[in-house]
């Protein structure tokens, strides 16, 4: 994959959907704040070849016949993708158009022709195939129709599927990000934050560590906040945390550990899918989290594994429907939430390559901080 975090990709179920009037209102929304790069990338074959013969040869004799091909838009007042884009306020429109076989060849030179951290909102299907932006949302027609061949390749990668009628949207704009040189958009999820925990082996409350000059819970929670429709604080003191903007949820029963806090948040979330990050893990791997969200599925929960037998519980994903079975758990005497899980349909997935680090002791915040200060964050 090569990872382009500035960019923002739009994709689309059908050709109708809307794709290229939603992306102009990104440009025009942003364009102001923002040089935008517009971008627009089309794969070639056996379907579309004939509307292509810039790359394909097909229905020019002297054409050139390429395996893919780079084009300027010089023109605002037309009516291509390509055009309205510019009308729209980009500083810049480009299009590639490729075989199939020769995209990735394409898209590294179109990436070198504008470098990887420039800000950009690309059109797009297949390229989610060799590209991890910033964000992908996929538009659906409000019709139902039928998704064609390269919206189903990549609709599995959306970070957010909006429904539309070709010129409306089921989304607030408000809710798409540009910040610290990315592309951010809030999904319809919660994510919750376990607070409840007794701190023991770090001897005072490792909640409110500074990190940056601030609490290391609320460093969490400005990392969560762009991705998250909601965001839950598990914890039994409401004051403590009341310099946070998000709701404070008590555990029903006091005392039954982190279990009981996970299934009091579920009750209280608002979304199906959920996120649960324990108050001890300070730097969150964001891609990370969102390839775990986008596996949830019709899975339970989705969780972290480390080895054969290490389990990451407090860094998953749990569908609301699990909470039954989570109730039931607790009500016949199980609180360990790994033991909860063995009733469930989990998905595991590996972490080993992942970067995940726990703050449990004086020791382990202090290497933190040293870590943090010798990279210069």
């Amino acid at each position: 994959m090569i990872n382009i975090p500035g960019m923002l990709m739009v994709g689309a179920s059908c050709k109708a959907d809307g794709k290229t009037t939603f992306t102009c209102s990104l440009i025009d929304k942003f364009s102001s704040q923002l040089d935008i790069v517009g971008v627009k990338i089309s794969t070639i074959d056996s379907v579309n070849k004939s509307h292509h013969p810039d790359v394909t040869g097909v229905g020019r004799n002297n054409s050139p016949l390429r395996p893919y091909y780079i084009t300027e838009e010089k023109e605002s007042s037309g009516y291509t993708d390509t055009a309205r884009m510019l009308a729209a306020g980009a500083k810049k429109v480009l299009w590639l158009q490729a075989l199939n076989a020769h995209l990735e060849e394409g898209i590294r030179v179109l990436v070198d022709n504008f470098g990887d951290e420039t800000v950009s909102i690309c059109e797009s299907n297949r390229a989610r195939r060799i590209i991890a932006p910033g964000a992908f949302v996929m538009i659906r027609g409000s019709q139902g129709t039928s998704w064609k061949p390269s919206a189903q390749e990549v609709v599995g990668y959306a970070d957010r599927i909006v429904v539309s009628d070709g010129n409306k949207f089921d989304i607030d704009f408000n809710d798409i990000q540009h910040f610290d040189r990315r592309w951010a958009v809030r999904m319809p999820a919660t994510a919750i934050i376990l607070a409840g925990g007794n701190s023991t082996r770090m001897g005072q409350d490792k909640n409110m560590l500074p990190i940056n000059e601030r609490p290391m819970i609320e460093h969490i929670y400005k990392q969560l906040s762009p991705y998250f429709s909601q965001i839950i604080i598990s914890a039994n003191d409401e004051a403590r945390y009341s310099f946070i903007d998000a709701p404070v949820i008590r555990d029903e029963v006091v005392g039954k550990g982190p279990l009981m806090g996970i299934s009091s948040a579920l009750k209280a979330s608002i979304n199906e899918v959920n996120f649960v990050i324990a108050c001890d893990i300070p730097e969150i791997d964001v891609n990370y989290v969102r390839a775990m969200l986008r596996q949830a599925g019709d899975y339970d929960a989705v969780v972290p594994q480390v080895g054969p037998r290490h389990y990451e519980p407090l860094f998953a994903v749990y569908n609301k429907k699990a909470l039954p079975l989570v109730e039931r758990a607790l009500e016949s005497g199980i609180s360990g939430v790994v033991d909860a899980l063995s009733c469930c349909n989990v998905k595991y997935i590996d972490l080993s390559s992942k970067r995940f680090e726990n703050i449990n002791t004086m020791g382990d915040y202090q290497s933190f901080i040293k870590e943090k200060t010798n990279a210069g964050n």
